[in-house]
């Protein structure tokens, strides 16, 4: 009877690590989707792509709360500002702020803003009912559009939050360009 070299039993041993290693990594990537989801809940950012839901509140007249409104892109040939700097609110009135975007390629974009809070408390007490930012928003070529924010300051927001600053950024989606710039690679390299 043939006894196993000690390469293939070395290799044999190699074979199950790998093994091994490649279900712990499929179940780490696996739980990473809860995780995450329970991570966004405790920080409060787990609203990005739903509108919140307002209960019916009485406008809290007695406190007022300065929003400050920001916007910027990433690596988008996009301009995007809000037309309003800041606002002076009352927790639990419903207001409405217009954002200005514009695309300056000549061909069309597709952007989906991501929304975040300082101080980051306030995003569990900011609760946005129409948002630009519940979607993808594709421009055409040169399109100048308006878009919404609808929102109420929840009177819970804790009485030492006197000012929220509420900032948009604007990411390219993953899309046409990208797709053009595989075509573009392979049409080098078939050269």
């Amino acid at each position: 009877m043939s006894h196993p070299t000690p390469v293939a039993a070395e290799n044999r041993r190699l074979l199950v690590r790998l093994g091994i290693a490649a279900v712990v990594m499929f179940g780490f990537g696996f739980l990473l989707v809860p995780f995450y989801e329970k991570i966004c809940e405790v920080t409060g950012i787990n609203n990005l792509l739903k509108p919140d839901t307002v209960a019916n509140t009485q406008v809290d007249i007695t406190r007022t709360i300065t929003v400050q409104f920001d916007a910027n892109t990433h690596d988008l040939p996009w301009r995007f500002r809000p037309l309003q700097t800041h606002v002076k609110v009352h927790p639990g009135e419903l207001v409405t702020v217009v954002y200005e975007v514009s695309n300056t390629r000549n061909e069309p974009v597709t952007g989906q803003a991501v929304p975040s809070y300082g101080p980051q408390l306030a995003g569990q007490f900011f609760r946005k009912l129409e948002c630009f930012c519940f979607s993808k928003q594709t421009l055409a070529a040169g399109e100048k559009r308006t878009m919404p924010v609808a929102f109420v300051v929840d009177p819970a927001l804790p009485a030492d939050v006197t000012t929220i600053t509420l900032s948009y950024t604007f990411f390219e989606v993953a899309g046409r360009r990208i797709a053009d710039d595989a075509a573009g690679r392979r049409a080098g390299a078939a050269s």
